[in-house]
Formats: structure tokens, sequence, C-alpha cells
């Protein structure tokens, strides 16, 4: 496959106007090539052109990179769709999931807009928090418009009303049209997951409103109770912490269950579960699941999971569960590939278009581009691929050249003008080529 094709289909892909479509598309191959960093200084050597082409191409454009990521997404989710066998092969009672979870953009400094100082992991980071929404269709994942953090001073200098994250979540879940990306289909196939981080009654709500189901962690202090119990005491008294709740009912033996592995030599992993059906306060009725990792001296960390799917089993709940971690998987790819962390823009509506980009270029690479074999499947394998079209680029122009009127003459022709030491800036044949 030779640059002008995969350049022409990228360019088909995208729904812009003429004088935007050819940055865009030098842009996208740029993100999916391999490169040490994906900077503007890297984008602006890589096409040949100034920096300043892609600084205000991402400053000003950032509601086409919005649009451009939302039509794709929804493309390939249409695709996908098509010939759905359900998750993890069709053997859960759900067919498509939705997996929810935050990420952060690292920066170096606070000065830039609406960066902030994020509790990450074992301590504090600076950058841009941004909360991912992705579906998962056949194990696929296709990466939707994610939820930028707005911080309480960026929404007082622009005018925006400062939401918490969780709300801004339940509000997204309760707007999200699936039929846009789907189609028709039966609401309750759904299921959405997500970690201890959202465990808010507001987001189980938009789900359990749309007729969706989920699987959410538990924090150690959420409040429930047993069936037992919410029918014999008052709704306002009684109520007791997951852990707690657990604890109290020890009489619950615990059970041993197998789940596929994700990685590794080993095919299975052995989880021991205990499963209560109760009450989570201000939501309602649900699944409640103690699980942990069985060791030898069963002393590993506990997880509490919620389900409001009351017919599913508790393996297909922690089997279910543990496809959120493809979500992880995503997060690892775009900052190891795709440069998610590589922008260094003063102004935050260039980080908006430099991340929209990203996700489109994962899109595309995960879309089967032509010419890319279907064993392709890792990200590295594809991008070695990518350069390799474009270490070409220079012989496929050649070669066009040559099939033209008199293509041969004028090729002699502009390699006598480079040799007598001509400039060879107007002759772009030349400046693909090594050499010149």
């Amino acid at each position: 496959m030779n640059y002008s094709k995969f350049s022409n289909w990228i360019s088909k892909q995208i729904k812009a106007s003429r004088r935007l479509n050819s940055v865009i598309t030098l842009y996208l191959i740029f993100l999916m090539a391999s490169s040490r960093t994906h900077t503007l200084t890297a984008a602006a050597r890589f096409s040949n052109s100034s920096k300043s082409r892609f600084h205000y191409f991402l400053k000003d454009n950032s509601e086409i990179a919005v649009y451009t990521l939302s039509e794709l997404s929804k493309k390939q989710a249409r695709q996908f769709s098509k010939i759905n066998k359900g998750l993890s092969s069709a053997k859960l009672p759900w067919n498509i999931a939705i997996s929810v979870d935050a990420t952060i953009l690292n920066r170096s400094s606070l000065h830039t807009q609406n960066s902030k100082r994020f509790n990450h992991g074992k301590g504090f980071v600076v950058g841009h928090q941004w909360t991912n929404i992705v579906l998962h269709i056949n194990d696929k994942v296709i990466p939707l418009p994610p939820i930028p953090f707005y911080t309480r001073k960026y929404c007082k200098q622009n005018g925006i009303e400062y939401q918490t994250e969780n709300t801004r979540v339940a509000e997204y879940l309760r707007q999200l049209s699936l039929e846009e990306y789907i189609g028709h289909h039966a609401p309750e196939k759904v299921v959405v997951l997500a970690d201890s981080g959202y465990d808010d009654h507001k987001i189980q709500k938009a789900i359990a409103g749309k007729n969706w189901k989920f699987i959410i962690a538990l924090k150690s202090t959420r409040s429930v109770k047993t069936e037992k119990a919410f029918n014999t005491t008052k709704k306002t008294e009684d109520w007791k912490s997951v852990t707690v709740s657990f604890k109290n009912n020890r009489k619950i033996g615990w059970k041993t269950i197998r789940a596929p592995k994700n990685s590794g030599n080993k095919k299975w992993m052995e989880f021991r579960i205990r499963q209560i059906t109760g009450y989570l306060k201000n939501f309602g009725k649900a699944q409640l699941i103690c699980s942990q990792f069985k060791t030898k001296s069963n002393k590993g960390r506990r997880k509490h999971l919620a389900c409001n799917d009351l017919k599913a089993t508790a393996r297909q709940i922690v089997i279910g569960y543990r496809l959120r971690w493809a979500i992880e998987i995503f997060h690892k790819e775009v900052k190891m590939f795709l440069g998610f962390e590589d922008v260094s823009s003063k102004y935050f509506s260039s980080v908006i278009s430099h991340v929209h980009w990203v996700y489109c270029a994962y899109i595309l690479l995960n879309s089967a581009p032509p010419g890319f074999h279907i064993e392709m499947k890792s990200m590295a394998e594809k991008q070695l691929m990518i350069n390799k079209i474009i270490e070409n680029k220079g012989l496929s122009a050649v070669n066009q050249l040559l099939t033209q009127v008199k293509g041969p003459q004028r090729l002699k022709a502009f390699i006598q003008k480079a040799l007598n030491g001509s400039s060879s800036s107007k002759t772009p044949v030349l400046c693909e080529l090594t050499g010149f």
C-alpha cells in the first residue's frame, strides 16, 4: 500500500472543509506513526511545515475534533454491532458494555489553562482530568467523546456552571443515545462498568432510568441493607457499611469460581466470593458481591461489587466487571503509542483538540485500514506498518511521476537541477527522497 492511497483513505473518513482536510490528514498520520514524541515541533518536522500551522489548527478547531470523533465512533460502532456476538463470546447475559474511567493528562505547570493538582495513585499530579466513556462490542473498545473536568477558576472565566465529575458523568449517561451508535437494541442487554470512584446514587439512578444494568465497585463505606433488614426496620435506620454487612453475615459461606485470565500463561484464575441480595442506600435492590483472589493465605484485598441485574449469577458479575480492564489498556496504548500526553499548549482548547484527534487515530488504527493484515492486532505492529508506508512515500511519488506523460524526462530534469545546486523546494518528488 502506498502513501497516497493511505492518506486518501483517511481523508475520506473525515468530514471537514477542503482547507482543513489536508491538515487533519497530516496530523492523524503523524499521531498514528511511531515517534519518540508527538509534539507540535515533531509534527512540523514530519510535515515539512511550520509549527504555527498546527498551533492555530488545534487552538481554533476544537469543535471539529469533537464532531469528527463522534462520527467516527458511531460509524465503527454500527459496523461492529452488525456482527455482534455478545460479551465474552456470548458467555454473559449482556451484549454491550459501557466502561467509565478517568485518566490524567500530566502537565508540568499550574499556569496552563484548566490545570489542577489531582490526588491520583500514590500522590498528587498536575494536569487535566479526562473521564473516558468507551463501548465494548465484540470485545473491541470504541472510545466516545470524553468528558473534560473543568476547574472552578476555568468555569468562572468562561461562564460555565461548575459541576463535579460524577454529576457530569450522570448527565452524560442520561443524554447518551445508543440508537445513534448501534441502532435498535434491547436496553436490558446493556451493562455499565465502573470502579468505586463512581459509586454514586446519581449515576446508578441515571443508568437504571435507561433500563440498563450496572456492575459498579462499592466504596467500603457505602451504606447497604440485607433484604431481611430492609423488610423489618425503618427505611432511615439500620444502614451499615458494605464491609460491616458482609462481616455480620459470615454464615454465608465462600464459594470458589473460575474466570478467564486476560493475559499470561495460565488461562484461568480463581476467586472466592460471597453473595447477598440487598439494598443500596438512595437507590434500591441489587446483588452485592464480595470477591477476593484465591490464595493460600486468603488475605488478599477484597472488592465489593453491586449489580442491579437480579438474574445474573455471581460468576457472570465477576467476569463482567473484569471486562473493565480493557479501558485501562486503552489508556496505556493512547499514552504509550499515540502521544496522549505530548501536548504542551497553554490554551485548553488546543488540549481538547489534541485529545480528540488522538482518539480518532486510535479508532482509525482499529478500523482495518486497507493493506493491513487481519492478524495485525497490536498497536506496535500497526505503527511499524505505517512507518513503512511513510518511508516508501518518496518511491511512490517517483513511480507516479514515471507513469505520467514525459515522466522520465521530467524526473531527469529535476535531478539535474538538484545536482547543479538549484533549489529543490518546488520539487516535492525530490524532497521525499533520501539525500535531497
